[in-house]
């Protein structure tokens, strides 16, 4: 019961010592508001008037910049785009960094401070600035190109998506740096994190790199006939891993892009005409004459049909059992169809040319020479034809 009172007077003592506590944070905060409170009450509404004053400038530029009728990338809208990005607590950091100092005294914490939060928002405003820089370009790039819009489209998004963590990693990195940790490490483990994550996708990457390179490139786009290796069809789709090619024969084609860029592709949608090299031999038997006119009565046919263009004719070769006259010839259309049309009225043309002249197509013949015949044989060939 004694140790009673002396409990309620240690209660009371703490008591009283955290009213006097809070009395004097009072009297001290009040203090200071007391100096400084006009100076504090000035800049932050000087603050608060900077800070409109850039939101409307910022509003302002982006209309009056910004054109709708020139693409994304013109120099106009790339400038409305980074004048737009500019984000509001940029604005009121910079706010601040520019008032603070004409009207209050800082500490040396408090300017360190400061720089530092001036520093981290700053780094980021940079990246967001140059997310724009680099959409701009790459919409630059796809709006030149004539690919499939849906590929193209996811093309640009995860070309986008990369970009943007590149971007923010890299303004990561130079904060971290900046604020004193060593990044030596994180450098290096995002290094072989990378080089794992690439090993271990590392056909996936590269089918999304070709389809890349396809879709850029253009060394075909959807609807092209194209030859690679030992196969040939028109390109139905070209996707980011793969590309689909519908062949002569009817079925659906499915190749990685990797595997088709490492082909030869003949394009031959983009052509404006075909070369076509002929020949046709003619026997050994053939008159000198009619050799010497053969060539020009070939020019004659080839530049009686239509949708062609000579260009020459001429003998070529003494071959093994023919005499070979060679013609070459443009077909001036990239169609397949009126490329064989052609050949066909020429090919007809020439038989025709060959009944009419007597002249004998040549074909693999051979010549056996007997020097000596077996006296049995030679007696039964002079008895079958005295029977």
């Amino acid at each position: 019961m004694q140790d009673e009172p002396v409990q309620v007077e240690n209660v009371l003592d703490e008591a009283s010592a955290a009213v006097d506590a809070t009395a004097g944070t009072v009297g001290r905060i009040t203090e200071w508001i007391a100096a400084n409170g006009v100076q504090w009450a000035i800049a932050i509404g000087v603050i608060v008037g900077v800070y409109l004053l850039l939101a409307l400038l910022r509003t302002t530029l982006t209309k009056i910049v910004g054109h709708s009728d020139k693409p994304d990338w013109s120099v106009r809208n790339v400038i409305a785009g980074l004048v737009k990005a500019t984000n509001s607590l940029f604005l009121i950091v910079l706010s601040v960094v520019i008032v603070v100092p004409f009207f209050v005294v800082l500490r040396e914490w408090q300017v360190e401070a400061l720089q530092t939060a001036f520093m981290i928002v700053g780094t980021l405003q940079v990246a967001f600035w140059a997310r724009v820089v680099v959409k701009a370009l790459l919409a630059r790039v796809s709006d030149k190109q004539s690919a499939d819009e849906s590929t193209l489209a996811n093309a640009m998004s995860l070309i986008i998506v990369f970009v943007n963590v590149i971007v923010f990693a890299v303004a990561i990195v130079v904060i971290l740096s900046n604020l004193g940790m060593d990044v030596t490490g994180l450098v290096a483990g995002l290094g072989v994190g990378g080089i794992a994550i690439g090993l271990a996708a590392q056909s996936l990457f590269e089918d999304l790199f070709a389809g890349l390179s396809i879709i850029l490139d253009k060394p075909f786009v959807r609807g092209d006939f194209i030859i690679f290796g030992d196969k040939m069809g028109s390109v139905e789709r070209v996707g980011l891993k793969s590309t689909r090619i519908r062949t002569l024969s009817g079925q659906q084609l499915t190749v990685n892009n990797s595997n088709l860029l490492g082909n030869e592709i003949n394009n031959y949608r983009r052509m404006a005409e075909r070369r076509i090299v002929s020949s046709v031999g003619v026997t050994y038997s053939t008159p000198h004459e009619k050799l010497e006119r053969l060539a020009a009565q070939i020019r004659e046919i080839v530049e009686a049909t239509p949708d062609v263009r000579f260009d020459r004719s001429h003998l070529a070769a003494f071959a093994d059992f023919s005499i070979n006259f060679e013609f070459v010839y443009y077909v001036l259309s990239k169609e397949y169809g009126v490329y064989m049309d052609a050949q066909q009225k020429i090919f007809l043309a020439i038989h025709a040319l060959f009944e009419r002249e007597g002249i004998e197509f040549a074909f693999p013949t051979q010549t056996l020479h007997i020097d000596s015949v077996p006296r049995t044989i030679e007696q039964g060939f002079a008895k079958a034809a005295a029977e």
